[in-house]
């Protein structure tokens, strides 16, 4: 049975009873917690969620509709607790619809976050380059997003508190994004602003797919991010989002890669990222 075959339950779509339910679990484990900030930890990126404070961990398969990561580098858990004194959540493992679910479930994570009383959502990925002068290793404030997915999580009737038609202007916060130039600068990280472009995966791209990527306009591409920012802003969240360029897109530097290796430059710049990351957090704790 391929994942999102059966098995699932309806509560797996991100239905009402789905969102309802899953948040009922989360609420009863975090207890006295609300979180004000999750934190979605793309591919390589899980080593923050072991700095949270007091941790409080909830593994997937205690939440109704949440299905086990299956991918190489994803946890499967939500880590309740503190960072810099700030209240969050954190998603170590996300759910990509290259693996079979519907884009409900991809956007069943950030609907429970709503339903918690998050204001604000972090997203993070591992990407590929797409603009030349983006070498491995870089690190990306994402800017905007270009949906490629031909998935929306918000098709069919609109679920309690979620806009029909959210408008997508500024999807990723201005404010916030200012904030992070701020903090990387006073921190002496290097950070690259650019556009990510979600694509359905699971294939890497081909070198005519990447040109075509360039022409409209992507500086990076993923498998991921896109379904939780439009569910996120649907419900009024503010959003911040960062890639790890692991990686030139096909046919910039004329070398292969591997998962592995997407995972190994993932890792070492997840530092860099998860000071980055404080660093915002103790700022809006102060704000």
């Amino acid at each position: 049975m391929g994942k999102g075959e059966g098995g699932r339950g309806t509560g797996g779509t991100g239905g009402t009873g789905g969102v309802a339910a899953a948040t009922d679990a989360v609420k009863q484990r975090l207890g006295k917690l609300k979180p004000r900030v999750a934190i979605v930890l793309g591919s390589g990126l899980g080593v923050l969620a072991d700095e949270v404070v007091n941790p409080i961990r909830i593994p997937y398969n205690t939440i109704p509709g949440f299905p086990e990561p299956g991918v190489a580098g994803h946890k499967g858990l939500l880590v309740g607790g503190t960072l810099e004194e700030v209240p969050v959540l954190v998603q170590a493992g996300r759910f990509h619809l290259y693996e079979g679910d519907p884009a409900g479930v991809a956007g069943l994570p950030a609907r429970v976050f709503a339903e918690l009383g998050v204001e604000i959502l972090i997203v993070t990925n591992a990407a590929g380059g797409v603009r030349r002068t983006f070498p491995g290793g870089t690190l990306m404030l994402i800017a905007d997003h270009i949906n490629l997915m031909w998935r929306n999580p918000l098709i069919g009737q609109p679920q309690p508190g979620e806009q029909r038609f959210p408008i997508m202007h500024e999807s990723y916060d201005g404010e916030l994004r200012a904030l992070a130039r701020t903090v990387a600068r006073e921190m002496g990280i290097r950070l690259e602003e650019g556009v990510y472009v979600g694509l359905l995966g699971p294939s890497y791209e081909t070198p005519a797919e990447v040109r075509m990527l360039e022409r409209l306009g992507a500086d990076a591409v993923g498998m991921s991010t896109v379904p939780e920012v439009l569910v996120a802003r649907s419900r009024g969240m503010r959003c911040l989002g960062f890639s790890i360029i692991t990686n030139p897109g096909a046919g910039i530097s004329g070398e292969a890669l591997s998962h592995e290796e997407v995972l190994a430059v993932s890792e070492r710049v997840a530092r860099q990222l998860s000071v980055l990351l404080k660093g915002v957090l103790r700022r809006m704790r102060l704000a």
